[in-house]
């Protein structure tokens, strides 16, 4: 059996970059293919931050539906973005090699450590984290494409936002004025990329299983099982990081309260024989150390 694979992907030049990488994997591998692209909720709906649309995969919903429908037959995301829990029918074909895990803050060339200063991030994650450590600053939100990012700090007063390292040297927009943030834990499988199939198409998970990357694979399916069981979604402000150095694998969490007063964290070496449970392990102990009670207050600030 030979088809042509139709490859369902957001618009942004990102997400079409991430499609095309593996389109062109295929293809050294003798599958041909076509890109289709949609536009994603998440990205039609700019004006709201992130945890008020109140959609779980709010970046991966409309790609979902037309995988159901079969209009396309994989789909390829950035990991971060897709729910723990895929819809039924649809699984995990492959996760390919990591890129930069980094969060990195892009600036004007001003100082962005003065007491006032205004940071940009649609993230509650990243906000929890840059007002755990700098109290005074205030923290605005910040939606779009990385290339509408980009754009909107440039037009406004702001003396920095935030980006994935990642998304940035992917596309090539990683400027001059870029300060590493390597004390910011990143979010659970940043930098992977992750392309579904149809649980019944034999054809496209066989070709698809020969791009996967089982080092990355394991590490963030240990961040995700950690996000899923402190029921945090995308939207929470938890970080997780796992990697594997002298066959030990390495894990750091952390959870925050929305105003990143509140930090719980965990830094743990484990074996690689204990891969599959210790997200869960971890997680559990970090609710059993206060993270319950810092989860139900972040849900219902959320709510609210």
């Amino acid at each position: 059996m030979s088809k042509v694979i139709r490859i369902g992907t957001r618009d942004s030049e990102l997400a079409m970059w991430q499609a095309k990488t593996v389109q062109k994997q295929l293809a050294d591998l003798g599958y041909p293919s076509k890109l289709l692209p949609v536009k994603s909720t998440g990205d039609l709906i700019l004006d709201k931050p992130l945890y008020e649309l109140g959609i779980t995969g709010v970046f991966t919903k409309t790609l979902d539906i037309a995988m159901i429908n079969g209009e396309v037959d994989i789909a390829v995301h950035s990991m971060k973005d897709v729910p723990t829990s895929l819809p039924k029918g649809i699984v995990e074909a492959a996760v390919l090699k990591r890129a930069n895990v980094a969060d990195v803050l892009v600036t004007k060339g001003n100082d962005y450590k003065v007491a006032n200063a205004t940071i940009a991030t649609g993230s509650l994650r990243r906000q929890a984290q840059w007002l755990h450590k700098y109290p005074s600053h205030t923290v605005v939100d910040l939606r779009g494409n990385v290339n509408t990012r980009m754009q909107k700090l440039k037009d406004n007063n702001w003396q920095g936002a935030i980006f994935a390292a990642a998304g940035l040297e992917r596309i090539g927009l990683a400027p001059e004025e870029v300060i590493l943030l390597d004390w910011m834990i990143p979010a659970p499988a940043q930098g992977a990329m992750l392309v579904v199939a149809m649980e019944n198409d034999t054809y496209c998970k066989e070709a698809l299983g020969q791009l996967n990357d089982p080092v990355t694979q394991l590490c963030v399916h240990i961040e995700r099982d950690f996000l899923r069981s402190l029921e945090g979604g995308c939207t929470a402000p938890i970080g997780a990081l796992a990697e594997i150095k002298n066959n030990k694998i390495h894990f750091e969490g952390v959870l925050f309260s929305l105003d990143g007063k509140q930090k719980l964290s965990i830094s743990k070496t484990s074996d690689l024989k204990e891969a599959s449970v210790i997200g869960v392990k971890y997680a559990e102990e970090l609710l059993a150390q206060g993270g319950a009670m810092l989860m139900k207050e972040i849900k219902a600030n959320l709510k609210k």
